[in-house]
């Protein structure tokens, strides 16, 4: 039996290039995003003719009920999951000064960077342990996608650093609690990806790449960061729950 991934906000951007890439691992997706899914044909399309089984659950994480609903619907649909990869998240809805951020906008950031993203693997990661203690042979894990801002600080978005940075925390607990059931928990921090959310300040990092910003000379795509989690799925990186993989293009080394 193929093996099954919730991937959240994997419909666009870094979680359509994390569903590309286990598509072609023969993994069966549910694939979560908040538009209709009339909207998303081509893209489910694409990676049905991967040879997997693909739905789509569409929902808000950020909403108690819609949370309910991924969880039945993938429950329905596939009745098992053996990875959660959490990626679904917003950029601020403006790049304001830390003294100037409205509490409307830190609440409607952190409900679902944080808040929904914690709650959602709150009730999957209970019904993992349940699937693992039933099938101790399943490959079950976690995979939670925060980014470098859970270290690197930045006074304009101030809310976005935060979040990640309590994503970063959830990962490191979840590795603790899950490591008694034998489900290894990893942190993915990308760096700065070519997506639709940097659109507002794509034309800025491009600039910074030119000038060193990355050891690598090229900004990241959303297939680097799927074939990290393709490898951690695999169980290519035995023994390490709880770690920390850095996907930036070695913009983070300390440099002299």
């Amino acid at each position: 039996m193929s093996r099954v991934a919730l991937i959240t906000g994997g419909s666009r951007g870094i979680g359509l290039g994390i569903a590309k890439q286990l598509a072609k691992e023969g993994i069966d997706l549910a694939i979560n995003g908040v538009r209709e899914e009339a909207s998303v044909q081509e893209t489910l399309a694409e990676l049905r003719g991967s040879g997997v089984k693909v739905e789509y659950l569409q929902g808000n994480i950020a909403l108690k009920e819609d949370r309910t609903s991924i969880l039945e619907g993938l429950q329905a649909k596939f009745g098992k999951i053996d990875i959660l990869v959490n990626n679904a998240g917003v950029a601020p809805r403006t790049r304001s000064d830390i003294f100037d951020i409205t509490e409307e906008d830190f609440d409607h950031l952190m409900d679902i960077n944080q808040k929904g993203t914690f709650f959602l693997t709150q009730a999957i990661a209970k019904w993992m342990t349940d699937l693992k203690a039933e099938h101790p042979e399943s490959a079950i894990s976690i995979v939670n996608i925060t980014s470098i801002s859970a270290t690197v600080a930045s006074t304009t978005r101030a809310a976005y650093c935060m979040a990640k940075s309590s994503l970063a925390m959830m990962s490191q607990v979840l590795a603790v609690k899950m490591a008694q059931a034998g489900i290894p928990v990893y942190e993915i921090r990308p760096g700065v990806i070519e997506t639709d959310m940097i659109e507002k300040v794509r034309e800025t990092y491009h600039k910074g790449v030119k000038s060193g910003m990355t050891l690598e000379p090229r900004m990241g795509e959303p297939k680097d960061i799927g074939k990290v989690v393709a490898a951690l799925v695999r169980g290519d990186l035995p023994y390490s729950t709880g770690q920390v993989i850095v996907v930036d293009g070695g913009m983070t080394v300390p440099r002299m």
